[in-house]
């Protein structure tokens, strides 16, 4: 199959249907006149509610039912009002809905269910530029308005590219993922002009590329990728995605242009590892793995990734400190428990490691070290190695599951990551990680192990 027939057999599968675009609609025109009724009944008449997002944009993929409908109020709206009226109104549209449900991000929020549709009622500030925004939600109806005007006829292009990142899993730029947003994807094209174009730019990049498509001029970022916000130039568009989605992104890309395949824009679900793979591969490896598992805390991923990432973090730094290796680490969270894994080098170390002093003419210091260690034997007499005096001492801990059990208090630990942890938690190691009975958490240790790899 050419490229040609490619992106026509892709475009047919992903492309909502007439029918599709026309229900969407519908439900969308109705919930709009329900916040539009709630807010004249509070009287309330410079309030509105306008459709922002994809679904606004013609840019939505076939099956995916999420409408953001912003809930708008006039500038000088105070922040109080906004959280408490705004979120009224929400509740009261909601109401309308199979099942709702109140969220937080910088301001609450409900996300609802009608008909099948995931919506977003989320309360934000009209303001006059993306530049006098009050909340970061206020600036999504200037990109709204910027790509409406530009993404005419290219709209089949920016679902070819979304559903091409879906496939090499680097599309969501929630926290989690650290991947390509939607209106990330949106400004490539129209920077670009199709698919195609933007697989060979990305072909070019390096780490620190800049993509500035009204010439603002940018601030500068420390990011893989930037690409000034047009309606906010000091923004950076592309500010969560990652240095490896960014890599995998550019290493895809080169695929498709050397090889083009329907495949490549599907990812293969992971299959779970079981017992009996776990210990081929583990066997393989000979390497050792440690698992800190606690209660999952009741926060959405955005809040809970970026604590779970932290822990991650401090538990490396926690290891490497005590001469563990790490190889490979990740983190895991599904509907009950949330895990840290981490792979070393070894587990066991030997009871002895060598202390190192200062250079021997350091004087009163180089003194002091000497002297320390002729009254507290350690397990060597003081020596002298490449001009240090160096001796040889216990080791506090030997085993690396010793060390996260007793040392993990002292991690850097976000609030509820951190009051979960305190309320208990396991350290499992080996094969005791099969104790996690759960398929999701199967499937992540096939991609852990770098099993799953699409090709």
């Amino acid at each position: 199959m050419n490229k040609s027939n490619i992106l026509t057999e892709i475009l047919g599968r992903i492309k909502p249907t007439m029918d599709e675009q026309q229900k969407m609609q519908k439900v969308a025109d109705h919930i709009i006149s329900l916040v539009d009724k709630v807010a004249v009944g509070l009287g309330l008449t410079d309030v509105s509610g306008t459709l922002v997002g994809s679904a606004a944009r013609g840019t939505w993929i076939s099956g995916e039912h999420d409408l953001d409908i912003f809930i708008t109020f006039p500038e000088e709206t105070s922040n109080e009002e906004l959280k408490n009226v705004g979120l009224r109104i929400a509740r009261q549209v909601a109401a309308n809905a199979d099942r709702f449900e109140e969220r937080y991000a910088e301001h609450p929020y409900i996300h609802a269910n009608f008909n099948d549709f995931e919506v977003d009622l989320v309360p934000c500030f009209r303001v006059g530029s993306a530049a006098q925004i009050k909340s970061a939600v206020d600036r999504t109806p200037f990109h709204n308005q910027f790509i409406l005007e530009r993404i005419k006829g290219l709209e089949d292009e920016v679902l070819l590219l979304k559903q091409f990142m879906k496939g090499a899993s680097v599309y969501g730029s929630d926290l989690r993922t650290g991947g390509f947003s939607g209106y990330l994807a949106e400004l490539l094209i129209i920077q670009h002009g199709s698919f195609i174009q933007v697989l060979g730019a990305a072909n070019t990049w390096k780490p620190g590329t800049i993509i500035d498509i009204m010439e603002h001029g940018n601030k500068q970022h420390n990011d893989p990728l930037v690409v000034v916000d047009p309606t906010d130039p000091a923004r950076n568009v592309a500010a969560a995605l990652t240095l490896n989605r960014f890599a995998e992104f550019i290493d895809r890309a080169r695929q498709y242009l050397d090889s083009p395949a329907f495949e490549q824009f599907f990812s293969s679900l992971a299959a779970p590892l079981s017992d009996a793979e776990f210990d081929i591969i583990t066997g393989k490896r000979g390497t050792s793995l440690v698992a800190v598992v606690f209660d999952r805390p009741d926060v959405v991923e955005d809040v809970l990734y970026p604590q779970l990432f932290m822990l991650h973090s401090s538990l490396t730094d926690l290891l490497s400190r005590h001469k563990f290796p790490v190889m490979n680490s990740d983190v895991w969270a599904g509907n009950g428990e949330a895990v840290v894994v981490l792979e070393m080098e070894v587990q066991h170390l030997p009871p002895v490691k060598k202390h190192l002093g200062p250079p021997v003419w350091e004087g009163a210091h180089a003194g002091s070290f000497k002297q320390k260690y002729l009254q507290n034997k350690g397990l060597s007499e003081v020596y002298i190695e490449k001009g240090r005096y160096v001796v040889d001492v216990q080791r506090k801990y030997t085993d690396a599951a010793e060390l996260l059990r007793n040392e993990l208090h002292t991690c850097r630990l976000g609030k509820h990551v951190g009051e979960n942890i305190k309320s208990g938690f396991k350290v499992l190691h080996g094969r005791e990680l099969l104790e996690v009975d759960y398929q999701s958490f199967r499937e992540f240790l096939t991609g852990f192990f770098h099993q799953n790899v699409n090709q």
